[in-house]
């Protein structure tokens, strides 16, 4: 292969990267990342992430089901993901303002405990983190994230029941939007 022929494909391909990586955040950003959720995998979804059992930060298990009967919010992350790391400050707020009205966040780190540990120390996290690893993302899928992308948010209903999911970085106004009908 001539030094012009390598050349064209290098860039090729990094066209290719780069067009694909655009089309990706369009579609993780755009209003359309939205979900519309289903009658049988809102109930079958919740009902998976409640079944499931995670460990926390310190190592002890915790049943995600113990939170059953709040408004839930369910948010898979990575410390290494950077639209993650944008929005959990947000979280962070509206745990505070709405926690005393019956919702909880509840993050689940699909990352090494020792990094989600770190940033969640750094960033001041004021709700569970609990950890897994990919296989955790299980339970994003039967909520509806067929892509396996991070972020993934879930809001659950007092009854049990997905409201609402959101494939990307999910804004604190659209999020409020979403919680202030189930409170």
């Amino acid at each position: 292969m001539t030094k012009l022929q390598q050349v064209l494909l290098y860039t090729g391909i990094a066209m290719i990267a780069l067009t694909a990586g655009v089309l990706l955040r369009s579609q993780l950003t755009s209003s359309s990342a939205k979900f519309e959720v289903l009658p049988d995998t809102a109930r079958k979804g919740a009902e998976t992430i409640f079944a499931a059992t995670l460990p926390d930060l310190a190592d002890r298990l915790q049943p995600i089901s113990q939170w059953r009967g709040k408004v839930m919010v369910v948010n898979f992350w990575a410390s290494w993901c950077e639209p993650c790391r944008e929005e959990i400050p947000e979280f962070i707020e509206l745990q505070k303002k709405f926690g005393e009205q019956g919702v909880v966040f509840v993050g689940i780190a699909v990352d090494q405990k020792e990094r989600a540990a770190a940033f969640s120390k750094q960033i001041g996290i004021n709700y569970p983190v609990l950890v897994g690893d990919l296989s955790v993302m299980a339970l994003a899928d039967a909520a509806g994230n067929r892509q396996g992308a991070l972020p993934f948010t879930v809001i659950i209903d007092r009854s049990g029941n997905i409201a609402g999911s959101k494939l990307g970085r999910l804004s604190r106004s659209k999020l409020e939007g979403m919680l202030k009908p189930l409170l």
